[in-house]
């Protein structure tokens, strides 16, 4: 990577990801306080309902917003286009799926649901009024900014929820916290950005977007419906509580890793797109994003299911305890997934979209396999039928991407081997140090914290790895600046 380019990447990621990880401490302590004040029978409700909201976002957008940050020049028509389109399907599935929120309570015996789902797919016009804001400012390489609206965002909708657990809300708490982060954040994006939907609409220049963004919706939308499938199923065929035990354990896994994996993409994806036509650039940018993503996650996942028990013991009620087992095991899915997308999001940069739609049919039919042997057999299975289906996502996606790099497969293998070796090497001091330090829960989980962070940057450091010198020069490079 181009020295210029990279230290751009560099600049943006550090904030993007500064506002990941401060957003995902922020959610993480709303998180804790609202699960020690509700029972998991209320956050089954909140799953179910969640699991129709992510999929209708995905139609949402349905593709375009990652169509106008890959264009060289787009036009004012096509952000008013893309900007009139989202705003509409967002209502007409506002509308739908509020309709038919009775009939879903009643299929998964939850009558609080019906009565909470016109509040809560709010998320979908609130989100419709961020997403040609947040393109515009993602092109700009407008991170610093965006990095500091969605942290107040996620503040201020968090200091609400807690407040309103506080005060007795209930569920309706978490549904307040969803649909405010997303108008606070349309609100201070609005304010800062000079664009407004004056241009005239253009329909020509949806339908010149619609072929690659439809395969762009066809991959994202069948991967969110896909995602949540074991809520969709796990809701009718388990007790409320038992699905709520498996959410939550999604969502711990996901805030780290969602969290770092976003503000990677959301920089990646345009820095990859200035440098698509040069293969060697290309090839190392590639490379060097997979290292230095997988050098900062793999860690991070592997010590969250090291500490899962003390986590728990520590911070959260009893009550909780059962999602413990789930946690430890599907952080190991997480090893996997940085290594798939940042492959994925090569394929976007250089493809037409049409493989990328082929290997998500492929993807899903394996995972289909995997979900109809592991559903009614337990939720641990199903967890388990995750992190296989993880590593066969990686060997996909990797082995696909081979295709349009000049990368080889040996130098790919020797980059990551080493960030693995340390990965397991701090797992292991981990749990060794969660063996024998003294003290309660809390006490332990500093201790095997610290011991963690300190062994794997000793490691990285005393083995002189590639990894790690890049995150010394690049952070000595930004700091000087």
């Amino acid at each position: 990577m181009a020295g210029e380019l990279r230290d751009k990447v560099a600049r943006g990621v550090a904030w993007s990801l500064g506002e990941k990880i401060g957003t995902a401490l922020v959610q993480t302590g709303v998180r804790i306080v609202l699960l020690n004040l509700l029972l998991p029978e209320e956050l089954g409700v909140v799953a179910i309902l969640m699991a129709f909201s992510t999929v209708a976002l995905v139609v949402v957008d349905s593709g375009f917003s990652q169509t106008l940050i890959r264009r060289a020049a787009p036009g004012s028509s096509d952000f008013k286009s893309v900007f009139v389109f989202n705003v509409a399907v967002s209502l007409l599935l506002y509308a739908l799926l509020t309709a038919i929120s009775p009939w879903v309570a009643r299929c998964y015996d939850m009558p609080a649901l019906a009565a909470l789902a016109p509040f809560f797919y709010l998320v979908l016009p609130a989100n419709a009024l961020c997403v040609i804001q947040t393109a515009i400012f993602v092109r700009k390489f407008r991170f610093a900014l965006l990095s500091k609206v969605t942290f107040a965002a996620s503040a201020a909708s968090g200091a609400v929820a807690i407040g309103m657990a506080l005060a007795g809300g209930g569920i309706w708490s978490i549904a307040a916290q969803q649909v405010l982060m997303l108008l606070f954040r349309a609100a201070m994006l609005w304010s800062l950005s000079g664009w407004r939907p004056s241009a005239p609409f253009d329909g020509g220049a949806l339908r010149s977007m619609a072929p690659f963004s439809f395969r762009l919706l066809a991959t994202d939308l069948i991967a969110a419906l896909y995602n949540k499938i074991p809520q969709f199923f796990l809701g009718g065929m388990y007790a409320s509580g038992t699905l709520a035990y498996y959410d939550q354990a999604q969502k711990l896994k996901e805030l780290p890793l969602s969290s770092t994996m976003t503000a990677v993409q959301s920089v990646v994806f345009p820095a990859l797109s200035r440098v698509r036509d040069d293969a060697p650039k290309l090839a190392e940018s590639y490379r060097q994003v997979m290292m230095m993503t997988a050098f900062a996650l793999f860690p991070v996942m592997a010590g969250l299911s090291a500490v899962a028990p003390d986590l728990f013991a520590a911070l959260l009620d009893e009550k909780w305890a059962p999602t413990v087992p789930y946690l430890e095991t599907i952080c190991l899915a997480g090893l996997f997934y940085p290594v798939a997308m940042v492959a994925y999001n090569l394929l976007k940069v250089r493809s037409d979209g049409a493989i990328i739609v082929r290997l998500e049919i492929v993807k899903k039919v394996l995972l289909s396999v995997i979900f109809v042997v592991t559903i009614p057999r337990s939720v641990m299975a199903v967890v388990w039928g995750l992190v296989l289906f993880a590593l066969f996502e990686m060997a996909i996606n990797v082995g696909a991407a081979m295709r349009f790099t000049t990368l080889a497969a040996g130098r790919f293998v020797r980059t990551l081997l080493p960030i693995v070796a340390l990965t397991g090497a701090m797992y292991l001091v981990v749990r060794f140090t969660a063996a024998v330090a003294p003290g309660g829960a809390l006490v332990r989980l500093l201790v095997e914290i610290a011991a963690g962070a300190a062994s794997y940057v000793a490691l990285a450091a005393g083995c002189r790895t590639e990894a790690f010198g890049v995150a010394v020069a690049v952070l000595r490079r930004q700091i000087a600046k």
